[in-house]
């Protein structure tokens, strides 16, 4: 099991970063156009004042024996719920996963919809289903915001759940996916581009100007849909990154486990077989005297 894990998560490691840098240099764009845009221009950019509809999607995996993955990031969206439950009247769960489904389900919140998750995730079309659902419950005002529950991929000994919020489009702090907030080879923070624009401005080389073609409304109509079901597809695809790592290190661990296991039980074993032969040979050879006698 471990040999697989292990193959899996190369694959699911490669996936995750050949599309990194894209989700975040998108994300990153469309930050800077709500920005600079008129928030009329499209509901996905309008603000409420004060959320009392929340809707989260709890990223997990189908199978287990991947150590404490499920819980860590159920944990992390019960945390989550608990921090804000004060200022809303009620959130909404939409599962992605049966193991966190499971778990959620336990601790008495509410699944609105449960769509089922393939053990790998082959392109943006295996989450349009959930992106479709949340963009047209926001527009009707079902939801002032939509968060995702996720666990961000470091390293295949390092994996961090993480709360982002999907919509409204807004900065937040800790913003893009990856290696907990920084694009590998691409640098995509808040501070970093605020800092490049300044430094531009200051040198008279850059302005922040955007020429929309035909029109802003017709862009940000067929941009930001695609841009939300983008970020759904990059944290599931960090999610299963993450999910075959922690599997790959539990079953090492399982096997390292085993392994003493057995060494201590062959130790035990054979002195318990020495001791059983020593107390024969006692046996035999007070037989042996007591027939001489």
């Amino acid at each position: 099991m471990e040999m697989v894990a292990a193959a899996k998560m190369r694959k699911a490691v490669a996936s995750v970063l050949a599309t990194r840098d894209y989700a975040n240099l998108a994300w990153a764009t469309i930050l800077h156009l709500s920005g600079k845009t008129d928030s009329s221009l499209h509901p996905l950019l309008l603000k409420q004042n004060g959320a009392k509809k929340i809707a989260l999607i709890l990223i997990s995996s189908n199978r287990g024996l991947c150590g404490a993955f499920n819980m860590n990031v159920t944990q992390k969206a019960i945390d989550s719920i608990k921090k804000h439950e004060k200022d809303v009247d009620n959130t909404d769960i939409i599962a992605f996963g049966s193991k966190g489904r499971d778990l959620i389900r336990a601790n008495k919140y509410n699944i609105v919809a449960d769509f089922k998750k393939q053990d790998i995730t082959l392109n943006v079309n295996d989450v349009s289903a959930i992106s479709q659902m949340i963009i047209k419950d926001f527009i009707d005002k079902k939801y002032d915001k939509v968060f995702v529950a996720f666990t961000d991929f470091v390293s295949s000994m390092n994996q961090k759940p993480r709360i982002k919020q999907l919509l409204p489009i807004i900065q937040q702090p800790d913003d893009y996916l990856g290696v907990v907030g920084k694009s590998s080879g691409i640098e995509t923070t808040k501070e970093f581009i605020e800092e490049k624009a300044q430094r531009y401005l200051q040198k008279g080389e850059y302005k922040y100007e955007y020429v929309f073609e035909p029109s802003p409304e017709r862009v940000l109509e067929h941009m930001l849909p695609r841009l939300i079901e983008m970020q759904i597809y990059q944290a599931v695809l960090e999610s299963e990154a993450s999910e075959h790592s922690s599997r790959m290190m539990s079953m090492k661990n399982a096997s390292e486990s085993a392994a003493e296991m057995i060494s201590e039980l062959t130790l035990t074993y054979n002195r318990a077989r020495q001791a059983g032969i020593t107390q024969e040979i006692a046996e035999i050879s007070s037989g042996a005297a007591a027939l001489k006698e």
